[in-house]
């Protein structure tokens, strides 16, 4: 059986951004779960970090050179463990169970595995092609004859 492998993946491919998603989703239903007196305070601060989680993922796949792919992997990193901090808040106060908690942060230990994984990845590629763009050629790219129609007709 022959497996096909895409020409193409989106940042939505990836295992990284798979499993900090699932994070990102768990760590919304902590936020439903603090108290009222909390909800502008640490469910935001929450909300904001687990968006910049996945957003810098994103946002480095989108990046053509593999240093900034990295920094941005570096910088969803940052914000995962500004999410385990946040689980020690909850954990301190107990705004949630201990088992939940603990649960939580097997979950965010096991998304630093992956993106740690991922950014050794990312350097073993710059290490092999330091001059190298990424620059795939996506299937719904225009060809070089569409390009030059669309900016023939939008100069008349």
């Amino acid at each position: 059986m022959e497996v096909q492998t895409k020409a193409y993946q989106t940042f939505e491919d990836l295992d990284a951004y798979k499993a900090a998603r699932e994070f990102r989703k768990a760590m919304y239903a902590v936020t439903r779960q603090l108290p009222d007196f909390e909800k502008f305070e640490l469910a935001s601060q929450i909300r904001r970090a687990a968006v910049s989680l996945t957003d810098n993922i994103a946002e480095g796949h989108g990046r053509f050179h593999y240093l900034d792919q990295i920094k941005f992997m570096l910088h969803s990193r940052g914000s995962l463990e500004e999410l385990q901090d946040d689980l020690n808040v909850c954990e301190d106060e107990k705004y949630l169970p201990a088992p939940d908690i603990a649960r939580l942060k097997d979950d965010a230990w096991r998304v630093h595995k992956i993106l740690n994984g991922y950014i050794r990845y990312l350097r073993g590629r710059k290490a092999s092609e330091p001059y190298v763009l990424r620059d795939e050629k996506r299937p719904d790219d225009f060809s070089a004859d569409e390009l030059n129609e669309l900016l023939t007709a939008s100069t008349l």
